[in-house]
């Protein structure tokens, strides 16, 4: 990641570790996927790098943050992790693109429901646990209308029931803590509204009904108050969290710091407690039940066309976090109407992207892949177990496009089943994984149905491949230099016994004037300066990421000239928008990194003309990108270039090989073989 001083924070989800960087143009893909923990790592706007661990993501996080460099940063004894540095830094990235609003709305939903997923898990373990004993007959239906449960059963019950009715404070807390507000007087806020004195309000004499018998408006100092159940309800707290977290950064700019303390809290609950009750609230559940309507009239109008729909949609929805709406209405349907039908026919997607995990399973099995072997079986566990895809999703679907016409294809099949059968429903929320196949009412119809997409997606994964001929070669490739490492080194293991006699030869060779027997490096390449300018040691780069090898080895050159260019043939990997950074992938092997500048990301592109594009083929002296050496000094940058070589371990040294002034193509790097 550039060490802990790249690192402005660090978050995960349930499977994921979400990095926000200074600078993530450095980051060396292949070796952040070869850890073995990681099932994948995946770039966003900005600086924003994830990395997929799967199910462990929450002890390789705290391993994390343990670290010393990383305790130093958080407890304020370091420059670059202060508040100031952080605030400068955000402030430097500049626009993040025409989305950025959008992407931020998504983060902040997503941040708001990441903490309590594991809890909504349990409990949905528990609610199809409750579903399973009452289809074998050892209980009544636990959810329906007037049925009662014997005390022992009762209590089982009531183990999933504390996460979903207080679902409403813990969405309050953390969408309050992601906006900036005091999350205990956010919680404290919407807590006031799910108070039984407050429901009973909404039974006084004078209290008219509406909304279906739902809610009653009640008149409080002349105005309407409306009362309703708020349990289980997300919409109203994520609407209140945003208000207060508005709020609170006012508060804070007109009361003194020395009294904010008191008077921050005390002023946001006079404000947002009768502003929730009266107008927020209700809003949020009218609006949450008409996005429920309108998706329940959509089922209502053709169940076969919904069950089609929402399968083929949600491979595209899961990695822009657009899911996380749906989810929200499935918990107000469940809610609101005692069932929910959208989670069916997401199980079709589910299945059908763990088929495809299965085939990519069998195919690394057949081919020897250890490394995709590992990373498939994680991701396969977590959805099959948990009925969680993102594994699956980030650490194979997106980066091998092949499979996505195939698990499209499963998720068609299993829709179309749904759609068939008239659809299926859950009183439950639970996450679709094969523990909770009993929480849907048609349970042969749901079972069929993902099963057919799983095997669809897993055999035409199997017959048709998911690599290209290039990524199979580069498998096939690190096949063959895996099984000569392990044959050179049983070689090796075979010859630990002969040192006593290698060295009477040796003696011997020696007494007879032989000589000394020196090893010579060979030297696989020489990379060539990208930029005329005067080379100096990686050690003299003003930036201690690159100077201390963090990144890779090579050299720094300071530019004479204002463009650069590709030092050999090969395939652009990275080039980053703003024209500060490129990385190529040569012909002769060597990973190199060319980064314009010293924190020239800042510039968010000013002073910088891109010429090529990721995926590009270059060969020597074709132009990478041109910069204004006026705009980049007048900002305060060094225009100090490292090219640096990302996979050193690969060879046996990397050297620089010019000192002083460079022309484009005059050697400057050497790399040797091991």
């Amino acid at each position: 990641m550039g060490g802990a001083a790249n690192i402005v924070g660090l978050t995960h989800c349930a499977t994921r570790l979400r990095f926000q960087l200074k600078d993530a143009s450095g980051i060396d893909q292949k070796a952040v996927e070869a850890i073995p923990v990681v099932l994948g790592g995946v770039a966003q706007t900005g600086d924003r790098y994830q990395v997929v661990i799967g199910g462990a993501v929450e002890t390789v996080y705290n391993d994390i943050m343990a670290l010393p460099a990383l305790k130093k940063m958080h407890s304020g004894d370091s420059h670059s992790g202060d508040a100031a540095d952080i605030k400068a830094a955000e402030r430097a990235k500049g626009p993040r693109g025409k989305f950025a609003g959008l992407d931020t709305f998504f983060e902040i939903l997503s941040d708001s429901f990441r903490p309590i997923l594991g809890a909504l898990l349990g409990a949905s373990l528990f609610i199809t646990f409750m579903a399973l004993m009452a289809t074998l007959g050892v209980i009544p239906a636990w959810n329906a209308p007037g049925v009662t449960l014997d005390p022992s059963w009762q209590f089982v019950n009531l183990m999933w029931q504390g996460v979903f009715v207080f679902l409403p404070l813990m969405v309050a807390y953390n969408a309050s803590k992601r906006l900036g507000a005091d999350p205990w007087v956010g919680f404290a806020i919407m807590a006031v509204v799910m108070l039984p004195g407050f429901t009973a309000l909404g039974q006084t004499d004078g209290a008219e009904t509406v909304f279906g018998g739902k809610a009653s408006v009640v008149q409080i100092f002349g105005l309407p108050l409306t009362v309703t159940d708020y349990s289980s309800q997300v919409f109203p707290p994520l609407l209140m969290a945003v208000v207060l977290g508005l709020l609170t950064k006012y508060l804070k700019k007109i009361i003194p710091s020395s009294v904010q303390l008191i008077f921050v809290p005390f002023l946001s609950m006079l404000i947002m407690i009768p502003l929730t009750a009266f107008l927020i609230g209700p809003m949020g559940v009218y609006g949450g039940a008409a996005l429920g309507n309108f998706l329940k009239s959509i089922n209502d109008f053709s169940p076969f066309i919904f069950a089609v729909v929402i399968p083929l949609a949600y491979p595209f929805m899961v990695p822009l976090g657009l899911h996380w709406p749906l989810n929200a209405i499935m918990l107000l349907n469940i809610q609101s109407l005692g069932f929910d039908f959208i989670q069916g026919p997401m199980g079709a997607w589910n299945f059908a992207c763990f088929g495809a995990t299965a085939g990519v399973l069998f195919l690394s099995i057949r081919e020897k892949d250890r490394q995709m072997k590992q990373t498939a079986t994680g991701a396969l566990a977590a959805g099959l177990l948990g009925g969680i895809s993102e594994p699956s999703l980030y650490g194979i679907h997106l980066r091998f496009k092949r499979i996505y016409p195939r698990m499209l294809l499963g998720c068609l099949v299993g829709g179309v089943i749904i759609g068939l059968g008239g659809g299926v429903k859950t009183s439950a929320f639970v996450f679709t994984s094969l523990l909770t196949i009993p929480a849907f009412d048609n349970i042969p119809l749901y079972a069929g149905a993902v099963a057919a997409a799983f095997f669809t997606a897993m055999i035409l994964v199997i017959l048709s491949g998911y690599q290209t001929p290039e990524q199979k070669a580069e498998v096939a490739a690190q096949v063959a230099a895996d099984e000569a490492a392990a044959s050179e080194k049983a070689a090796d293991s075979a010859h630990v016994a002969a040192p006593v006699a290698a060295a009477a030869m040796a003696g011997a060779g020696a007494g007879a004037g032989a000589g000394t027997a020196t090893a010579v490096a060979t030297v696989l390449a020489t990379v060539g300066s990208p930029v005329a300018g005067i080379a100096i040691p990686l050690s003299d780069v003003p930036d201690p990421v690159f100077s201390k090898g963090i990144v890779g080895l090579g050299v720094g050159v300071d530019p004479t000239e204002d463009t650069v260019y590709a030092p050999g043939a090969g395939k652009v990997v990275v080039a980053q928008a703003t024209g500060h950074a490129f990385g190529l992938l040569l012909d002769n092997g060597v990973e190199l990194l060319i980064h314009v500048g010293i924190d020239t990301v800042n510039l968010a592109g000013k002073g910088f003309t891109v010429k090529v594009a990721a995926g590009d083929r270059v060969e020597a002296g074709t132009p990478l990108v041109t910069f204004d050496r006026k705009v980049i000094e007048e900002a305060g940058y060094s225009l100090v270039t490292p090219v640096l070589v990302t996979n050193p371990k690969k060879f046996g040294s990397v050297d620089q090989a010019a000192f002083g002034q460079v022309s484009v193509g005059s050697p400057l790097i050497t790399v040797a073989a091991k």
